[in-house]
Parts: structure tokens; C-alpha cells; sequence
């Protein structure tokens, strides 16, 4: 199947600001994109692109004084697969895991282990290890969190959400998160964009996604508690420790967000 996504982003800046842009789909997904991959700028600004500590494709800009719209539009072919489910996968001992997958069980700027993991052990020490106790976790935090756009606080940490109980996907995402690292089990977040395919349309607005991954068995797995279900047609753009990693614009100045338009939708 083919995916139609992009994004139309504007900003306004009372004098030039800098930038760091996360909008780009990551480099494993890059050779499913079918033409040209380009990051739009009005007016027309320069961009340098790197590659942060990650792996994640990112761009550097100096927004003028004044509107700036960002925005692309790609294609990208996808199996039309829903996420794999491998309930046989095992939870490794701390000194077996490879030295890039232990930062990820460290606590982060929204994701505070250090506050969570006696409740953690409380709930889920009993759980058999590897893929039932990330099950788990997922329906925990699914049943935890109420979920709603009115809700969105980008201040919320894990622990403030499990308190709270409500919130949107990336808090869903640091409270599976941060109670998986509680546990030792390594995990990582992820953003980029979900569709409403194979499932009834939402008519809430498009918006990007965030969702998580975890170390297990070798290998890394795809996990979702605000759906809790697995999902069709997932693009990733980024992934880090939290939403500090992976965060679409870090500005270096005042600005106002003026617009914001997101696409998700299969080719028929």
C-alpha cells in the first residue's frame, strides 16, 4: 500500500531566530519514500542537515523576522502490516544488553524513574518477564490515562501524568516508558506520523504520533498504550529517550505557532 503524509507548520518571529527541526522521516524509513523527500521553506530560507547523537535527520535554520511556513508532502510504501506481536520475546539481564541500549534505561527530563519505580515493582513484579510484562504495562497505563487534545501540557512528566490521569499520546508513551525502565526493560520513544488506516475514521484532527519501543529479545518492538492495539501504517521520523530528544522545533527565541496542518492517509 502507499501512504500520503506531510505537514503545513507556521511560525512567527518577531526577529531572526534559530531552529532545530525534527521533521524528517528517519533514516530506516527513508528508502520507502517514493520520489523526492524535500522540507519546504516560505520564503525560501537556507538548511544545513545533520544527524543527532540517534540517528535522527535533523535541520538547522535561522527563521526570518516575520511568517515562515514549513511544510512537505511525500508517499511511502508500507506492507500494510499491522505491528508485530511476539509475546515469545525475552526480557535480557542488565549485563547482557548491548552498551547503546543501556541509556535507555536510564531516567530522563519526563520520565523520572526514580519516582515511579516502587510503584512500578508493586504492580508488576509479578508479571512474567519480556513480552507479558510489557503487555502489561501498556494495559496499565492505557486504563490509567484518559485521553484527550485539550489535555496537552508540554510541561506533563510521567510522574505528573500518572498522578493526573489524563493527557495525550507522548504521555501515554513516558508513563509506558518510564514504569518499562523501572522494570529493566530498555525503551525508547518515537514520533512521527499514524493514520486512521484500518480502523473507523477519527474525527479528531490529524496530528502526529507518538508511541515506544522496547529491547527485547535482541531486537527492538513496536508498543502503543494510548491505542494498545497494533496499528497499521506507522512512518517514524524520530526516537529518543523522551519528547526532549525528538521535539519537531526547538526554538532559540520567541516565536508564536501560528499554524499547524497534519496528513496521514493511504492511496486508494
Amino acid at each position: 500500500m502507499q501512504i500520503s503524509a506531510g505537514y503545513d507548520i507556521s511560525y512567527h518571529c518577531p526577529q531572526p531566530t534559530p531552529m532545530l527541526l525534527v521533521l524528517s522521516v528517519h533514516p530506516s524509513r527513508m528508502h520507502d519514500v517514493i520520489g523526492p523527500h524535500q522540507i519546504w521553506f516560505d520564503p525560501p530560507i537556507g538548511a544545513s542537515e545533520y544527524r543527532d547523537g540517534f540517528g535522527n535527520i535533523c535541520h538547522r535554520i535561522v527563521a526570518p523576522a516575520g511568517p515562515l511556513r514549513i511544510s512537505t508532502r511525500i508517499t511511502v510504501s508500507d506492507p500494510g502490516t499491522p505491528d508485530a506481536v511476539v509475546p515469545q520475546a525475552q526480557q535480557h539481564a542488565i549485563q547482557d544488553l548491548p552498551d547503546d541500549v543501556l541509556i535507555f534505561l536510564l531516567g530522563s527530563r519526563y520520565c523520572e524513574t526514580d519516582r515511579l519505580t516502587q510503584l512500578a515493582w508493586s504492580l508488576f513484579s509479578h508479571m512474567p518477564e519480556g513480552w507479558p510484562r510489557v503487555q502489561a504495562i501498556c494495559d496499565y497505563v492505557h486504563n490509567r490515562i484518559e485521553f484527550g487534545y485539550h489535555h496537552a501540557d508540554p510541561m506533563r512528566s510521567a510522574f505528573i501524568g500518572h498522578s493526573e490521569g489524563r493527557g495525550v499520546c507522548r504521555d501515554f508513551a513516558h508513563l509506558a516508558i518510564t514504569l518499562c525502565r523501572c522494570m529493566n526493560i530498555p525503551a525508547r520513544y518515537c514520533t512521527g506520523y499514524l493514520g486512521d488506516i484500518g480502523i473507523p475514521p477519527v474525527p479528531d484532527p490529524m496530528d502526529f504520533s507518538a508511541w515506544f519501543e522496547v529491547y527485547l529479545g535482541g531486537h527492538w518492538h513496536t508498543f502503543d498504550a494510548r491505542h494498545n492495539t497494533p496499528r497499521i501504517g506507522r512512518i517514524l521520523m524520530a526516537r529518543g529517550r523522551d519528547a526532549t530528544d525528538v521535539a519537531l522545533s526547538t526554538i532559540f527565541g520567541p516565536s508564536t505557532l501560528t499554524g499547524f496542518q497534519v496528513v496521514t492517509e493511504e492511496v486508494r
